[in-house]
């Protein structure tokens, strides 16, 4: 009777001392720049750049951010690790660039993104670049479902600070990069059907040209069909 009840009091004492399982990190909310917008530097670093400040909101159970801005035109990203919820960086000036920020915590491997937002810092420029189309779905690394017509619809959003976005350009092939020109839409076009074959792996991508000859070029999507 004695062995059980001090087996009975060392399994209380030991589940008493669990450790509760670490909270992952949650995702913060940017603030500014504002998405999809002219941002307003700080200062001027030069003749080539300009200081911009970012500010997000804090999330719970986060002990450092990680502030990831790339360059759109460059592909480089520029990284800043603070424990705060506003820095800045020098960034080139007349150049669009995307930014997000990533929650992390030292009791936990997990980290989690915030959405990442488009801005433009401006420069000495007239006319603006329009920002990367977005392409929608299907979503990068996902599977796609095709229609009773063997078909799946590519989806995309584009902007542009000057509002003047005159066509975009969709290439889908089944090889990376996609090189083959599946048509050319209007500015009023976001949705185009494809035929497509089932397990298959496709890529897509759109260049945006605008009224003045601007162009950009999203990034290449894979997705899967079934």
């Amino acid at each position: 009777m004695r062995i059980l009840a001090f087996i009975l009091l060392c399994l209380v004492l030991f589940s008493g001392c669990k450790k509760d399982s670490p909270k992952p990190p949650e995702k913060v909310s940017l603030v500014s720049p504002a998405k999809n917008s002219e941002c307003t530097p700080v200062q001027s670093d030069g003749e080539t750049s300009s200081i911009v400040r970012f500010n997000w909101n804090a999330a719970d159970n986060t002990e450092v951010y990680v502030l990831q801005v790339t360059n759109l035109t460059t592909g480089t990203i520029q990284y800043k690790n603070t424990s705060a919820t506003i820095e800045t960086l020098s960034l080139a000036k007349g150049t669009p660039f995307s930014w997000v920020v990533v929650s992390e915590n030292s009791e936990t491997t997990t980290s989690v993104s915030s959405d990442s937002w488009l801005f433009y810092n401006p420069g000495s420029e007239v006319s603006h670049v329009p920002f990367p189309a977005e392409l929608t779905f299907p979503a990068q690394g996902s599977t796609a479902f095709k229609d009773v017509n063997n078909e799946i619809s590519l989806k995309w959003t584009g902007q542009d600070l000057d509002d003047d976005i005159k066509s975009y350009d969709v290439y889908f092939s089944n090889e990376n990069p996609p090189v083959t020109l599946l048509q050319n839409t209007n500015a009023g076009v976001n949705e185009l059907k494809v035929q497509v074959v089932s397990d298959e792996v496709y890529y897509w991508k759109v260049v945006t040209t605008d009224e003045e000859g601007n162009i950009s070029t999203s990034n290449i999507t894979e997705f899967k069909t079934r």
